[in-house]
């Protein structure tokens, strides 16, 4: 009986571990702002999905379709890192953020100089055209 319990419960978790995974789906094009400073930003984040495999990009007003890169979704939390290009200058900038449902929210965080700096990220995904 106690064997029965168990793999019951151990199988119970395992599917609201998995619940949990589906529910955190970071598929389609997320519009993102935040705060340099006291300039707020923008930028346009795509996610996409070939079979278990997730890739993307990221768009600011001076800068298009940069690649994502070690791009991964683990229990709710996307990372991944990118790199922002201004003027002559590259920074390399890693992401953490949370999804929920239709909505994003983490940081972001530069090296400029020696000193790392973070800021908050707010996002939302942008509905799909019927």
């Amino acid at each position: 009986m106690k064997t029965i319990l168990s793999a019951v419960l151990v199988l119970g978790l395992c599917g609201l571990a998995r619940a949990a995974e589906e529910k955190a789906d970071p598929v389609g094009t997320w519009k993102l702002e935040y705060m340099i400073g006291d300039q707020q930003r923008t930028a346009t984040l795509v996610i996409t999905k070939d079979g278990e495999k997730l890739a993307g990009t990221m768009n600011w007003a001076d800068q298009k379709d940069e690649k994502l890169k070690d791009l991964k979704l683990k229990d709710g939390d996307l990372t991944f890192s990118a790199e922002r290009k201004v003027g002559d200058n590259s920074f390399h900038v890693e992401y953490k953020l949370t999804v929920d449902g239709e909505k994003l929210k983490g940081k972001g965080a530069v090296e400029n100089g020696g000193q790392k700096t973070e800021f908050d990220i707010a996002g939302k995904r942008e509905k799909k055209e019927k």
